[in-house]
């Protein structure tokens, strides 16, 4: 894929399905918090996933659905620790890195911008080492707002100083990418192989990858 590289001054990537493999939160979610949730609750797991994913799905596109301590009180459960059960299962995708020394090595900054919560970011950071190779990590709580909503990229201006006609966007969420073009966000990109488990599918409205090395021009390759 080719961008002119000159009309691009800032660089936002998501974290989850984006730049780390999704399987690990899938498992997380759908799979080891039900399973810990019936052996609580002395339910069967099939009964506690039925249950689950539709509490699950009541909050979706708003701050509760990433929000560790929410969901630690709503459902009886440490999900903090529960993480760290797992956590072994937290990968990058391949080529990351190599798409971050690239950004680097233009001069552009680079900022990771997630909906996940502070816990969430902590663990995930300590555990792929990625937090140096960023300008600086927001999550969408310390800005109040979700990123399906597109009131957040005006907000995110309060804290990242970027020119939307000059910024790039990679996201694995059609819905962020929609309201980040609502705003005005010129350069969209779809990451369509978000979990090492899934079939990639492109988007029918965004650019579609499955690599960010595909966003490295090919003079720069040998250098990466």
């Amino acid at each position: 894929m080719k961008l002119d590289w000159s009309g691009i001054d800032t660089v936002l990537l998501d974290m989850d399905g984006t730049l780390l493999d999704r399987h690990f939160d899938d498992h997380f979610w759908l799979e080891h918090v039900p399973k810990r949730y019936a052996a609580q609750n002395g339910i069967l797991l099939d009964e506690a996933k039925k249950l689950l994913y539709a509490l699950f799905r009541s909050q979706e596109r708003t701050l509760n659905w990433t929000d560790l301590d929410y969901w630690s009180e709503r459902l009886g459960l440490d999900i903090p620790v529960l993480k760290q059960e797992v956590d072994h299962l937290i990968a990058v995708h391949p080529g990351v890195v190599e798409f971050l020394l690239f950004l680097r090595r233009r001069g552009k900054q680079a900022w990771l911008v997630t909906n996940a919560h502070g816990k969430t970011l902590s663990l995930k950071m300590r555990k792929t080492r990625l937090g140096p190779y960023f300008t600086g990590i927001i999550s969408a709580h310390d800005l109040g707002l979700p990123k399906e909503d597109v009131r957040f990229w005006e907000k995110l201006r309060e804290r990242v100083p970027y020119e939307p006609s000059r910024t790039l966007l990679g996201e694995d969420s059609e819905t962020n990418l929609g309201t980040a073009e609502e705003y005005g966000i010129a350069h969209l990109i779809y990451v369509s192989r978000y979990s090492s488990t899934v079939t990639p599918i492109a988007s029918d409205r965004y650019a579609s990858i499955h690599y960010f090395t595909q966003l490295i021009p090919a003079a720069d390759t040998d250098e990466t």
